[in-house]
């Protein structure tokens, strides 16, 4: 794995996800009405008072639940004459 599928980028895009996601602007139309991505973000399963948790994200980083810490998960796994360590990569290509 390398270029857009290396942890380094998939790292930086987790960053950047959360940074998004912790935006705060005040509408100018809206009678100075903090508006966060809570707002505007798309959650079919809860409409009507949608949490950060509910906005539906379409990113390769969903296959580890936008979650830095499931992203460097590794365990060891074995067929029964080798054993080795699964990782990130391991797991996307279980998910794909």
């Amino acid at each position: 794995f390398s270029g857009v599928l290396s942890l380094e980028v998939l790292e930086a895009l987790l960053d950047l996800q959360e940074r998004l996601a912790a935006i705060k602007v005040v509408s100018p139309s809206g009678g100075g009405k903090e508006v966060t991505l809570k707002d505007v973000c798309y959650a079919p399963l809860n409409p009507r008072e949608p949490t950060l948790g509910d906005c539906c994200v379409n990113s390769v980083t969903q296959y580890f639940q936008n979650n830095a810490t499931r992203l460097a998960m590794t365990a060891t796994q074995s067929d029964g004459k080798k054993t080795g360590t699964a990782d990130w990569r391991d797991h996307l290509i279980y998910c794909v």
